[in-house]
C-alpha cells in the first residue's frame, strides 16, 4: 500500500533558506502528482508601539500596506518559482502568528504533508523567539518534512 499525497503545503518567508525547501516541495509535487499550496504569513506581531497608553503610535508600515506588499511579493514569487507544475499552485497570504496560521491552513485544506525550511537557530535566539518550524512539527495535523539549508553549519547542542 502506497502513500497518497494529493496536497502539499509549502509555507515560505521568501528567504533563500526557504527556497531550498521549495526544491523538495516541487519534487514531491511531481513525484506524487500533487497540488502545491504556497502560503506566506504576515506575522501579526510585526507592529511595534512607541508608547503604551491612549496616545500610542505604531511604528512601521500600516497593516493594509504590509498585506498589499506581501501579496505583490507572493505574486512575483509564484511567477518566478511556481511555474511548470502539473496542477496550478494555490497561493495565499495570511495574517496572524505563523505557526498557528500554517496549522490552521493545513487542517482547513486537508493538506497531506507540510514541507518547510528550518533556519536552524539554536541557543539563546531559539529560547527568546521559539521555533516556528518546531511548533508546526509538534502541532500539525499531518506529517511535516523540515529542510535545513545544506550550507548551514551544524552546531552540536
Amino acid at each position: 500500500m502506497g502513500i497518497k499525497i494529493a496536497k502539499i503545503l509549502y509555507p515560505t518567508d521568501f528567504s533563500d533558506i526557504s527556497l531550498h525547501a521549495l526544491k523538495y516541495a516541487r519534487e514531491f509535487a511531481g513525484t506524487f502528482d500533487a497540488q502545491l499550496h504556497c502560503v506566506h504569513v504576515v506575522d501579526e506581531a510585526y507592529q511595534y508601539w512607541t508608547a503604551m497608553g491612549p496616545e500610542s503610535v505604531p511604528v512601521g508600515v500600516a497593516a493594509d500596506d504590509l498585506m498589499s506588499m506581501a501579496e505583490a511579493h507572493m505574486q512575483n514569487f509564484a511567477d518566478e518559482h511556481l511555474v511548470g507544475l502539473k496542477y496550478a499552485p494555490v497561493t495565499k497570504v495570511l495574517v496572524g502568528r505563523p505557526f498557528r496560521e500554517v496549522i490552521a491552513y493545513a487542517r482547513d485544506n486537508t493538506i497531506d504533508v507540510i514541507i518547510l525550511a528550518t533556519h536552524g537557530r539554536g541557543g539563546l535566539s531559539w529560547v527568546l523567539m521559539g521555533s516556528t518550524a518546531e511548533k508546526i512539527v509538534r502541532k500539525a495535523p499531518c506529517p511535516v518534512l523540515t529542510v535545513r539549508h545544506p550550507e548551514h553549519e551544524f552546531v552540536m547542542p
